[in-house]
C-alpha cells in the first residue's frame, strides 16, 4: 500500500530549503565582504620604480596595510599609456584584489591613443584620489626674469625669443606648456626634451630660458639656488612654494593644471568593498605624518568621493582631448 505525502507539504519543505540555501549564501557572502581584505591587495602602477608615482603608491600602500591588516603590494608595470598596467587589473577577478594606480596621465592618453585597449570610464570604477600637485614654472637663477610678468613681457616683445622647456611631446608637462601658449598668446618656441634632468641642463645652459616641471623634479635645483620658480600652474598657491604666485595670478586668466594620482578598480567590484577602500584612505590621508611626506613631493596628500574623482578625470579628459587637437599633436 502507497503512502503519498501531501503535495503542499513537500512543496513548503521545498520552499523553506531554497530560502535556508539562499540565506546562508548571502550570509557567507556577507561575511566575506565584510572580512575583506583577508588576503594581500595588489596595486598595478604603469610606471617604474623610484618615481613620483611609485613613492607616493609606497607610502599610501604602507598605511593601508597598517589600517586594513593585510598587505597592499605594488607592482610596477610601466608602460606606454598605462596599457600594460590596465590590461593587468582587467584580467583579474573583480573582488577588490588587483586595485588600478590611475593618474591624469591617464585621461591624457584616452585621446592621445588611437587606439587605447581600455577604457577608464567604463572598465573601471573610481575609490578617490590620493593626492593633487601643479608644476612649476621656473627659470635659472641668472636669468634676467624675475617674475612670471617678465617673461610675459619679453615674449610678446621679441616673439619666437623664448624657449620653454618640456619633457617628451604628450606629457603632462608637454601639454601644459601648449596650454600656457594657447591661453597667453605668447609667441614662444616648446621644446621637448627626453627626461627631466635632460631639461634641466638646458635651462642651466641658457638653451631655454624656462622650463615646466614638477615639483619634485625640480626642488633640488631650486633648494640649491641654481633655478628659480616663477609661478605654479594650481589654482592656488602651492603650499610648498607659498611665496610663488600661480599662472593665473601672474597674467594669464582661468590658467589651471592639477596633476592627481587615485585609485581604481575594475567595474564590476563590490560597492561595498569600495567604500572601504575609500573610508580607509580617508584615514589615511588625513594623518599628519602622510600629508607631510606627500608634501616634500610636491604633493597634496587628500582623499575624495568617487564622484569626484570621476568628475575630475571626466574634466582632465575634455580638457586634454582639446589641448591636443589644438596643438596638432598626432595620435600615437
Amino acid at each position: 500500500m502507497f503512502n503519498f505525502r501531501p503535495a503542499s507539504a513537500f512543496i513548503t519543505r521545498r520552499i523553506f530549503a531554497l530560502a535556508l540555501a539562499a540565506i546562508t549564501a548571502m550570509a557567507v557572502c556577507a561575511t566575506a565582504q565584510a572580512a575583506y581584505p583577508d588576503r594581500p591587495v595588489r596595486v598595478i602602477l604603469p610606471f617604474g620604480p623610484g618615481g613620483v608615482a611609485d613613492i607616493t603608491a609606497r607610502l599610501v600602500a604602507q598605511k593601508l596595510s597598517e589600517k586594513l591588516g593585510q598587505n597592499f603590494v605594488i607592482e610596477n608595470m610601466p608602460g606606454a599609456g598605462g596599457i600594460a598596467a590596465a590590461r593587468a587589473v582587467l584580467s583579474a577577478p573583480t573582488d577588490g584584489y588587483t586595485l588600478a594606480f590611475f593618474t591624469n596621465g591617464t585621461a591624457i592618453s584616452v585621446p592621445l591613443f588611437q587606439n587605447l585597449p581600455f577604457d577608464p570610464l567604463k572598465q573601471f570604477v573610481p575609490i578617490s584620489a590620493l593626492g593633487y600637485f601643479g608644476l612649476v614654472f621656473a627659470t635659472a637663477a641668472n636669468s634676467d626674469f624675475h617674475t612670471f610678468g617678465d617673461m610675459l613681457k619679453a615674449a610678446h616683445d621679441k616673439p619666437g625669443a623664448i624657449n620653454l622647456g618640456s619633457i617628451v611631446v604628450g606629457s603632462t608637462q608637454n601639454l601644459t606648456a601648449e596650454l600656457f601658449k594657447s591661453m597667453s598668446g605668447a609667441d614662444i618656441v616648446i621644446v621637448p626634451f627626453r627626461t627631466s634632468p635632460d631639461e634641466l641642463v638646458a635651462l642651466l645652459r641658457g638653451d631655454i630660458q624656462m622650463e615646466v616641471e614638477f615639483y619634485a623634479a625640480l626642488k633640488p635645483s631650486l633648494q640649491s639656488g641654481q633655478a628659480r620658480a616663477l609661478a605654479t600652474s594650481g589654482p592656488q598657491r602651492s603650499p610648498e612654494l607659498p611665496d610663488i604666485p600661480t599662472v593665473a595670478q601672474s597674467g594669464v586668466a582661468n590658467f589651471d593644471v592639477t596633476s592627481w594620482n587615485a585609485l581604481y578598480a575594475a567595474a564590476g567590484t563590490p560597492p561595498d568593498i569600495i567604500d572601504k577602500l575609500n573610508g580607509a584612505l580617508h584615514e589615511v590621508l588625513a594623518d599628519p605624518a602622510v600629508k607631510k611626506a606627500a608634501l616634500d613631493l610636491g604633493i597634496d596628500a587628500k582623499a575624495s568621493t568617487s564622484a569626484e574623482i570621476d568628475a575630475r578625470m571626466r574634466s582632465d579628459i575634455a580638457k586634454w582631448t582639446k589641448v591636443i587637437a589644438g596643438a596638432h599633436i598626432p595620435q600615437q
